[in-house]
């Protein structure tokens, strides 16, 4: 029987999205990977009492918002000595990877009503950078919740741009919450990220509860290290027989990444089902890498199986990367490509 004639599935480099700032606003939810989370189908560890205990007190937040305590924006602008909020105007979720912290906050975003925004530090940035700081304050102003995950520390420009931007939006009566990861090895320092983010925020320190979530990353549990690269013919064979494959060799992606601003990632992977990488190696530098992070969380947003050959992924940030400034944002997205590749091995199986 002759051989059924293959059309190459199109690379991720052929695309060249052009975004609009108002889909940069609407977007603001919950990526897919949590668009049907809830409290209840949150499972605390119960050897971690913080767990059980930030979903008790996420809870109570989401409860004082639900009954108009808080929030609304411009509704509570003229009448705010009548409504401002027993409680604090905002938490942050202080914790190591993989614990739940953006299950939660998703939880706390579908539990409260709208108007409401759900996105991460980088992507507030992105969108303060297309509408402009004034613009985004009034398009935010009227939210009754703003979520905020990922908050970073390591760039005090966008950590002082966005502290102010939530400054006016609290002013104008907006609930907020936040996550972000503390390193690994500052585990036992106590609430070293949560000090880093009161400190930076500045003014916005007493609107904050810090609530500090224990436990191990879920998506090492009991599973092995990164899976082995597979081959590149088995790659080009594995894309050319999947639905909604693209298929690109690594060098050339990291070179495309830099054409295309880091707010159009997620447009970038529309109609993606599942990405391969031929010829996987070490990112050569700083702003590739923090670009690959980038695209590393749009790819886990939307559960996209990775089938990658060449260096496996808990290798292509090095030494000296790991032990900078970003290693934070190194190890996230090690850990989200790790989970990503172990769902294409099986893809290819």
């Amino acid at each position: 029987m002759p051989a059924v004639p293959r059309t190459r599935p199109a690379g991720l480099c052929e695309r060249h999205p052009v975004v609009p700032a108002d889909r940069l606003v609407a977007e603001m939810v919950p990526p897919p990977r949590f668009g049907g989370v809830s409290f209840s189908s949150y499972i605390p560890d119960a050897g971690q009492p913080s767990q059980a205990e930030a979903v008790r007190v996420l809870e109570a937040f989401a409860a004082g918002l639900d009954d108009g305590a808080g929030g609304g924006g411009r509704r509570r602008w003229f009448r705010r000595a009548a409504q401002e909020p027993s409680g604090p105007a905002g938490v942050y979720l202080d914790g190591g990877y993989g614990v739940g912290k953006t299950h939660l906050l998703a939880s706390l975003w579908h539990a409260v009503p709208g108007p409401k925004a759900f996105g991460t530090f980088v992507e507030l940035t992105n969108l303060v950078g297309a509408l402009g700081f004034q613009q985004a304050v009034q398009a935010l102003s009227g939210h009754r919740l703003l979520c905020i995950d990922e908050f970073e520390l390591d760039d005090p420009g966008d950590t002082v741009l966005v502290s102010t931007l939530l400054g006016r939006l609290v002013e104008n009566g907006v609930r907020l919450a936040a996550t972000s990861n503390t390193l690994p090895d500052r585990l036992g320092e106590g609430r070293f990220a949560a000090a880093d983010f009161l400190r930076e925020i500045q003014g916005l320190a007493a609107h904050f509860r810090p609530l500090r979530i224990d436990g191990e990353d879920y998506r090492h549990r009991g599973l092995p290290e990164a899976p082995a690269p597979h081959a590149d013919d088995a790659v080009t064979a594995a894309a050319a027989r999947t639905p909604g494959a693209s298929l690109d060799d690594f060098g050339d992606l990291l070179d495309h990444l830099a054409t295309v601003h880091p707010s159009r990632y997620g447009a970038l992977l529309d109609g993606v089902e599942a990405v391969f990488l031929r010829g996987v190696r070490p990112v050569p530098d700083q702003a590739t890498a923090l670009r690959l992070v980038v695209l590393a969380d749009r790819m886990y947003d939307r559960e996209l199986p990775v089938v990658a050959s060449g260096t496996p992924f808990d290798a292509v940030f090095g030494e000296e990367m790991l032990r900078g400034g970003y290693r934070k944002k190194y190890l996230r997205a090690v850990s989200r490509l790790v989970a990503l590749a172990r769902d294409g091995a099986r893809t290819v199986s």
